[in-house]
């Protein structure tokens, strides 16, 4: 590449604006990655914890002793959050001796609450994701105009028109376009993926919800529907 089209040095000769834009991009496009990274590693430990709680909650154990090992956890999240605060709900109104629909209404309410707050922790980040693709390209454009516009205003200046010294004005100009296709690519890419992934787990999330609903209905159901052992979890709570 001849030395007057060096990438580096088209980026250090633009104009401050074409300069300002690119450095924002670069900036857009350090940050998505921060937030893909972390997104990563925050659905894939979710989907994990989710897995070994939903075969935990099906081996067969009491509600109430599990109630109890969900209760003494330091850091509750995803499932077991979500069956915290819905058997939390479940005993503070049995103790109550609330009637059978009260106790489900807000059990199921309970339910909807903290499905919708894990969900909101979950997709942290899907926004900015979202903004940065699809604005990025924009702001680049933006460069890209700037930069040409400068490029045939310095040509209108010279007595001879050549593509030699037009040629380095637009170049720059483009490379403003290249970064911000570069930030926005992998943005867009990574919020549909992260997008359909935590979908997956709000409906597997929300199908454990009427699983246990089911369950509490049939506890409520029951001639003793809560066990001494519970009564005094729920003392304890």
């Amino acid at each position: 590449m001849p030395e007057s089209l060096n990438i580096i040095d088209l980026i250090t000769q633009a104009s401050l604006l074409v300069q300002i834009v690119m450095a924002l991009l670069l900036l857009a496009s350090l940050f998505s990655w921060i937030i893909i990274f972390r997104m990563s590693a925050r659905l894939g430990t979710a989907q994990s914890f989710d897995q070994q709680f939903e075969t935990w909650f099906w081996s067969g154990e009491d509600l109430a002793k599990l109630y109890q090992g969900v209760q003494g956890s330091p850091e509750r999240q995803g499932l077991e959050q979500i069956f915290y605060v819905g058997f939390s709900e479940y005993l503070r109104m049995h103790k109550k001796r609330q009637p059978k629909d009260d106790i489900i209404d807000g059990v199921e309410r309970k339910l909807r609450v903290g499905l919708g707050r894990q969900q909101q922790l979950l997709e942290s980040g899907l926004t900015t994701l979202a903004s940065i693709g699809s604005v990025a390209p924009y702001i680049g454009l933006f460069g890209t105009v700037w930069g040409i516009m400068n490029a045939f205003l310095g040509l209108s200046q010279t007595e001879q028109a050549t593509l030699a010294s037009v040629a380095p004005g637009i170049a720059e100009a483009l490379i403003a376009t290249a970064m911000g296709l570069f930030a926005a690519i992998p943005a867009v890419l990574a919020y549909n993926h992260f997008t359909a992934k935590s979908s997956r787990l709000y409906d597997s999330r929300a199908l454990f919800c009427d699983e246990m609903t089911g369950m509490l209905q049939r506890e409520t159901s029951a001639a003793n529907p809560v066990s001494r052992e519970t009564q005094s979890t729920t003392s304890q709570a």
